[in-house]
């Protein structure tokens, strides 16, 4: 693994900064498949908009830019650029006038089974409902690590996490595409959950072929009885599921589809 802090190889992050110590700040997780960072800008986009909604000064986005090609140094990665408020004193009260902090490292591209289909299951661990936060990718992800403490490895791949309410929103680490009555639809998430950027990319894939993905509350239910379910994330492109909680599930064939035409980007 290879790190920058502040654009520093080999510097330390300060142990007063609020991100370690409030989870006070964002993170994009980055596909580099070719030596190309893979919808860049989208990631840096989704970014500038977090940073906003938290009250952060602006982002140098082309500094971001130009740190994130130099980390992945040309070969195949995944390349996770962190920024949070920087270091502060004592307390929850943001500075006024804070120093963001960069924190831009990579990792070996690990092995993807994507095409085998994924072995998926439900989790205990809810997600809590606070529309202020939906959508954002920030660092406080401990409900995501109680849910993936819930199994171990080699028996399931993913598992899928509801609201307070019983609405299905999305895996541990992946968007959730359920087809139901022959149209592809994905949870709404104007009150939890992550807007990945890997979903956003297969709704933009099927609106280009006319044929609109449709975002709504989803129940247990629907999810159990749709036809097929896939799950979106950087590293996997479009990952057909094809067992819920032990039950088969047919495999779709336009995951391949996807992900063939993500192959081009």
């Amino acid at each position: 693994m290879r790190a920058l802090v502040d654009g520093q190889e080999g510097a330390r992050v300060d142990p007063f900064d609020r991100g370690l110590q409030y989870g006070d700040g964002l993170f994009e997780t980055i596909a580099v498949p070719e030596s190309k960072p893979r919808f860049l800008d989208w990631h840096l986009e989704r970014l500038t908009d977090g940073a906003s909604r938290l009250g952060f000064p602006a982002l140098d986005t082309e500094l971001l830019r130009r740190e994130v090609s130099a980390i992945g140094n040309g070969s195949r990665c995944i390349v996770k650029l962190v920024v949070t408020r920087g270091s502060g004193s004592r307390g929850y009260r943001p500075p006024q006038m804070p120093q963001l902090r960069r924190i831009v490292s990579a990792s070996d591209w690990p092995p993807v089974a994507a095409g085998a289909g994924a072995r998926v299951g439900w989790c205990r661990t809810r997600l809590g409902r606070n529309p202020d936060l939906a959508g954002l990718k920030h660092l406080n992800r401990l409900e995501q690590v109680l849910a993936r403490s819930e199994w171990e490895d080699g028996v399931l791949d993913e598992g899928l996490m509801s609201d307070e309410a019983g609405n299905v929103i999305a895996a541990t680490q992946a968007n959730l595409f359920a087809r139901i009555n022959s149209r592809w639809v994905t949870p709404r998430l104007d009150q939890c959950g992550v807007a990945g950027i890997m979903r956003r990319a297969f709704c933009a894939w099927r609106a280009s072929q006319g044929a609109a993905v449709e975002e709504r509350q989803i129940s247990r239910a629907e999810v159990e009885s749709a036809s097929a379910l896939l799950l979106t994330n950087a590293l996997v492109g479009a990952w057909p599921v094809r067992e819920l909680a032990g039950r088969p599930v047919a495999v779709d064939a336009e995951s391949t589809e996807f992900n063939a035409w993500l192959g081009g980007k």
